[in-house]
């Protein structure tokens, strides 16, 4: 499966941004994908993830009620709402996939073998 991420952009602190991961090859379905941030100088960090099948939904500790993720499979995209927004919340926001992957592994980096190129987001103090 490919990956690509849009949506990124600059935002006040407070304000909102969606972020939209398109998809493209076969069995979506099967893929849980999920949403990656990487800071300047930091590692990269899990942000949100939706499983493959019943849709389960997962999110980082960070997050605190702030972003929402969703899938249509239809349409093979996943979505990142993010509210209220903070200028630490800047980063590049990477959307990724994995096939059938378990539950224990949402929010390892390693174990998603499909990429986007990442979308920069900056959120202004």
């Amino acid at each position: 499966v490919q990956l690509q991420a849009s949506g990124g952009g600059l935002v006040q602190a407070g304000g909102s941004r969606r972020l939209s991961c398109s998809a493209s090859g076969r069995f979506f379905i099967n893929y849980t994908v999920a949403w990656f941030r990487q800071a300047p100088g930091k590692a990269r960090e899990f942000v949100s993830a939706v499983k493959y099948g019943v849709g389960t939904l997962y999110y980082g500790d960070f997050v605190k009620g702030r972003f929402t993720i969703s899938r249509d499979n239809d349409k093979k995209m996943v979505y990142l709402q993010m509210n209220a927004l903070e200028p630490e919340d800047t980063a590049v926001y990477y959307c990724a996939a994995a096939s059938f992957l378990h539950d224990d592994y949402y929010s390892a980096d390693q174990y998603y073998n499909f990429w986007g190129q990442g979308t920069l987001v900056t959120v202004s103090s």
